[in-house]
């Protein structure tokens, strides 16, 4: 009888966390573009060329290759064909956050479908490496918070608060 309460006490707890690594994933999406985006919108259009020195990217890089990077690492997650970005760096800044806008839209759709079960499967990712889902999925998360920490010193660096520096 108490094994059965116990049972019946912690299965709820068991079946909620069979995907801790791909639910912790979706979890932290939501505020990655939330403040990747505010971070674009920031930025005024005659400083998206703005680098802070000759051999760094410009600021309109961050965010044509997080747009990118979004859809081919989704896509990779989760077996799917990734779309085109449809942008390069030098596209109105209009185009390039309307498009950093949909390749979050196409994580949010595609993640869910991520399960913790397929972190082990291989997969083949930038320069044709060989890679794991797992591996892809602590690559995403480190590529959100690059971007936006990119994009964040950035602002800073022409005077404005970054998106989480704001009250």
């Amino acid at each position: 009888m108490r094994k059965m309460m116990l049972l019946v006490t912690f299965l709820p707890i068991v079946a909620w966390a069979q995907n801790p690594v791909s639910d912790g994933l979706r979890e932290m999406l939501a505020s990655r573009a939330k403040n990747t985006i505010a971070a674009a919108e920031e930025m005024p259009v005659d400083k998206y060329n703005y680098k802070p020195t000759p051999a760094q990217q410009p600021f309109e890089h961050w965010v044509s290759h997080a747009t990118q990077a979004n859809y081919f690492l989704c896509s990779k997650l989760t077996d799917a064909t990734a779309p085109q970005a449809g942008v390069k760096e030098g596209d109105p800044k209009d185009k390039l956050i309307d498009a950093l806008k949909k390749s979050f839209d196409y994580c949010s759709a595609q993640l869910p479908k991520l399960q913790d079960s397929k972190l082990g499967d291989e997969i083949t990712v930038f320069g044709n490496r060989k890679s794991t889902k797992g591996a892809t999925a602590l690559e995403i998360s480190a590529d959100w918070a690059d971007h936006y920490a990119q994009m964040a010193s950035y602002l800073r660096l022409n005077g404005l608060l970054p998106p989480t520096a704001k009250k």
